[in-house]
């Protein structure tokens, strides 16, 4: 976890202010929109948005609705989750069909005769978002 004071993160709101103009000063086009990556920047600014939106002359409006917008800019980091093998003689004589879907887009097609204690923890290590080792 990340601790910031008030000082730094005046700091780095200042330093992305001189970011936003220098785009401002250097675009190809009057109606050209704001790069990405300096949108995620005043979105991770850590003071409250009003107060990000009046330094560096933005809508508010705007900067809230980049706060609430996820975006594939930053995706989650892929993992390996290892799934130990079943004991023998549990083996399961139905082979289960299960597809799974997290809200970031990431899915989990299964067709295993996985023992359902397994299934158990592959299917809570992947909702969680956990890799293999975490």
């Amino acid at each position: 976890m990340k601790i910031e004071s008030p000082l730094h993160a005046e700091h780095q709101l200042d330093q992305l202010a001189g970011q936003f103009a220098h785009w401002r000063q250097t675009r190809t086009h009057p109606g050209e929109r704001f790069p990405q990556a300096l949108w995620d920047q005043a979105v991770a600014a850590s003071l409250p948005p009003a107060r990000g939106a009046k330094q560096l002359r933005l809508r508010l409006t705007d900067l809230k609705k980049q706060m609430a917008t996820p975006h594939a800019a930053s995706p989650l980091p892929l993992g390996f989750v290892e799934v130990p093998s079943a004991p023998a003689g549990l083996q399961p004589t139905a082979v289960p069909q299960l597809e799974l879907a997290r809200a970031d887009g990431t899915r989990l097609c299964l067709h295993t005769p996985m023992s359902p204690l397994l299934l158990d923890v592959l299917v809570r290590a992947f909702v969680e978002g956990r890799a293999c080792g975490n």
